[in-house]
Formats: structure tokens, C-alpha cells, sequence
């Protein structure tokens, strides 16, 4: 008698996206509190210099800040995982978002509406290279702090680049932003965009 046969388990299919957005937005929260695995971050403690040059004002409570990238992963089903690669936000860090961003099906950007002039390098990197992208307006302390349409017209933001609202500490917002990201793609490489 031989021993029962079992079908091999099949790999998930890879699926990167990145998380970008201004300097303190939500981006390693989001990370951190979406991922399966502990999460690999690379925060460094401000220094008073980097906290002028960051320009701290609307975050006092930011110590630390991402030198590098965040990363976690998440099984949405049998069939596939996200590889989640947060970005640094700041100007001075964009020297690695073309390397972090290579060959990923699409970004998630955090946006903080009391300083959305962080947030422009962001839309604009995603815009320019041609990767779909999803604008998440972060809801610090459950509010929104400006009309959703106000907030494209300041982005110029395209009409057919979904603006949608999130906590980057809930998980399940998290994950609904996530499969955001991931629908929009599909919908941009089935009509061939």
C-alpha cells in the first residue's frame, strides 16, 4: 500500500506595490500594521537638523523618520501576496524611489491634507513613470479635513486616479486600500493602459 498522494502546494503569485506619500503621512503605519510578517523598517532617530529640513511643524510628535524603505508582506488569498515597499519620504531621500518602484503593479500614496505640498513629488514621480497609483487621504483623528474633489483639483490629480479616504492604523482600511491599488491596476492593463 503506498502512501496517499497529495497535490503540491502552489506558490502565490508575486505581486509588489509601494507605499509613498510625504514625510510623516502614514506610510510605515501603514506597513507595520498591514503586514503578515514583522515588518522590516528602517527608521533612524530625527536629528534637529533633519526635523528643520523636514519641516516638522504639523507632526512634532515625528522622532524617527524612514532612511530607507519599510517592508511587509500580505497573503490576500491562496493565490496571492503583496510585497509592500514603503518609501522614504522625503525630497532627499528620491534618489531610490526609481529603484524601489522598479517593477511594481502599482502604489498606494498617503496624503495628509494639512500639508499637501509634501505630497506633489509623489503624484508626480507615479504620474510621470506611468505606474498606476491610488491617492489615500490619511484621516488623522477620523476627520477629513477637505472635500475629496478639492483635494484632486490641489493634487491635479487625474479623473481616472481613484481618490479614496483611510486610516493608515486600521488594518482593515488598510487592506481596502490595498485592494484599491490592486483593481485599478487590473482595470489600467485590461484596457491596455
Amino acid at each position: 500500500m503506498g502512501y496517499p498522494q497529495y497535490p503540491e502546494p502552489i506558490a502565490p503569485t508575486p505581486i509588489k506595490i509601494v507605499i509613498a506619500g510625504g514625510f510623516g503621512v502614514g506610510k510605515t503605519t501603514a506597513v507595520g500594521v498591514i503586514s503578515d510578517s514583522p515588518p522590516l523598517t528602517t527608521e533612524a532617530a530625527m536629528t534637529d537638523v533633519a526635523a528643520q529640513i523636514d519641516r516638522t511643524g504639523e507632526v512634532p510628535e515625528k522622532t524617527t523618520t524612514t532612511v530607507a524603505i519599510d517592508f511587509g508582506t500580505i497573503r490576500l488569498d491562496e493565490g496571492l501576496k503583496l510585497y509592500l515597499f514603503g518609501t522614504p519620504g522625503q525630497d532627499r531621500f528620491g534618489f531610490m524611489w526609481h529603484d524601489i518602484c522598479l517593477g511594481a503593479l502599482g502604489a498606494l500614496v498617503i496624503v495628509d491634507t494639512r500639508r499637501l505640498d509634501d505630497c506633489y513629488p509623489a503624484v508626480d514621480y507615479f504620474e510621470q513613470a506611468g505606474i498606476p497609483f491610488v491617492v489615500a487621504i490619511n484621516m488623522f483623528y477620523g476627520r477629513l479635513k477637505h472635500n475629496i474633489e478639492d483635494v484632486r483639483w490641489a493634487l491635479a490629480a487625474n479623473n481616472d486616479t481613484p481618490l479614496i479616504t483611510f486610516d493608515a492604523r486600521s488594518r482593515p482600511s488598510v487592506r481596502d486600500a490595498l485592494l484599491t491599488v490592486c483593481r485599478h491596476a487590473l482595470q489600467r492593463a485590461t484596457a491596455g493602459v
